[in-house]
């Protein structure tokens, strides 16, 4: 079967076996050999005849100095010869700097990266010749995280270890390998009829609580600062004037910006990242149904938001957002956006979101921290670079002295 082998390049991992070159490899290998041998005979024999037999010490000497051109001159063509081996070798097999056939490499990663070619050959719509599968192409930096990931019992009960493929979906190892064995269930015995479900405390044996530093209730969450939108945010008691009581002159209510929207608004995208679905409990109370991006980041997020009865989407914010273009009629997002302080960061993500969102959608920006004057400027240079029409814009302190940035953006249509 051969080795198996990684290709880093678009953002996706490719494979290929590596018997479909061994053949070439061999041949080409051959060929230099019996070429660079031929050479020296040639070379040796010509130049034997053309020397006097009356001269033994010269005819030592010259050929000791022949020797030794013809000896640098192989090693040089091999040297030649091997750097294009491994040039071919690359993209023969499609790889660029990960060798899959290393030791700790599990069996399983392997045969699930295998290209399948298609039974009947080419598809006539797609174009394509065979299926494909593929992993972040950070997973290279974590060989043995991922060999990790992919030890399991096939066909059987996976290892309890969400939290380790939430490590390599955080360091950039996105999407995760598909695995062949059964993820462990939580019986989800107290769940309540949607809409009730929005507010009714959810119970602790409704959430896997393994991996998450301790905690096994909800109680040991209480009082905890888990993000710049999660204070106690499991505490439904305390959510509940979000979006409909204006507690700061930053705070926008709901209802007023769902107005701006002229009942066009029907599904979102909340992107403000550690919350406990409120936003979009508030969104399902009025017919708009959101998607909320969550990472289970000190608390059980995804299936809290899952139990409320709205969508959680287990995502970083460094993926490419799974979404086609044009698709969303409200995008809301908060200080989460400013991925690790980097300008360069927030600009590919400020991109992606405005991908996603249609002509004449809203953006709100909801409780943006600027961290100093030069993080105001860059948040406010960057969405004027969008040409977004400013339906509401209020920069101001809360009590905590810190200054916050808040508006509703509406996107322009582009020909």
């Amino acid at each position: 079967m051969g080795s198996v082998s990684l290709k880093i390049g678009d953002g996706t991992a490719r494979f290929r076996r590596t018997s479909i070159c061994s053949s070439a490899v061999n041949l080409l290998m051959l060929f230099s050999v019996v070429t660079t041998n031929l050479f020296a005979l040639y070379a040796f024999s010509s130049h034997s005849q053309s020397q006097s037999p009356n001269s033994p010490l010269l005819h030592h000497s010259q050929n000791i100095s022949l020797v030794s051109q013809h000896l640098s001159l192989i090693l040089r063509e091999i040297d030649t010869s091997q750097r294009k081996l491994a040039q071919m070798e690359k993209q023969l097999l499609g790889y660029e700097s990960i060798d899959l056939s290393r030791p700790n490499t599990v069996p399983e990663l392997k045969l699930y990266l295998q290209r399948h070619q298609l039974p009947l050959g080419k598809d006539s719509r797609t174009g394509i010749t065979e299926m494909v599968s593929s992993v972040g192409h950070t997973c290279e930096k974590s060989p043995d995280l991922l060999s990790q990931y992919m030890s399991y019992k096939v066909f059987d009960k996976c290892p309890d270890d969400w939290s380790l493929g939430q490590k390599l979906v955080i360091r950039g190892c996105e999407p995760l390998p598909r695995r062949r064995c059964l993820a462990k269930t939580v019986a989800k015995q107290d769940l309540r009829p949607f809409p009730e479900s929005l507010w009714k405390p959810v119970g602790n044996k409704s959430v896997n609580w393994s991996g998450l530093g301790g905690c096994k209730s909800f109680d040991c969450l209480r009082g905890k600062k888990l993000g710049p939108d999660c204070f106690g945010c499991f505490e439904l008691g305390n959510e509940k004037d979000r979006f409909v009581k204006i507690k700061w002159k930053n705070d926008f209510l709901i209802d007023d910006v769902l107005s701006l929207g002229n009942g066009k608004i029907r599904i979102g995208f909340d992107v403000t990242g550690g919350g406990s679905g409120t936003f979009a409990a508030r969104m399902a109370e009025r017919n708009v149904t959101v998607i909320t991006n969550t990472l289970n980041n000190g608390g059980p997020f995804s299936e809290f938001v899952a139990a409320r009865g709205v969508f959680p989407l287990f995502l970083s914010l460094d993926h490419r957002f799974p979404f086609h273009d044009n698709v969303f009629d409200l995008v809301h997002g908060s200080s989460g956006l400013d991925v690790d302080g980097k300008v360069e960061k927030m600009e590919f993500l400020m991109f992606d979101l405005d991908r996603v969102l249609k002509p004449g959608g809203l953006f709100w920006l909801d409780n943006f921290y600027c961290a100093s004057d030069l993080k105001k400027k860059e948040m406010t240079r960057l969405i004027e670079r969008f040409g977004y029409k400013k339906l509401k814009w209020v920069i101001g302190e809360k009590a905590d002295g810190q200054v916050y940035l808040s508006a509703v953006l509406q996107k322009p249509v582009r020909v």
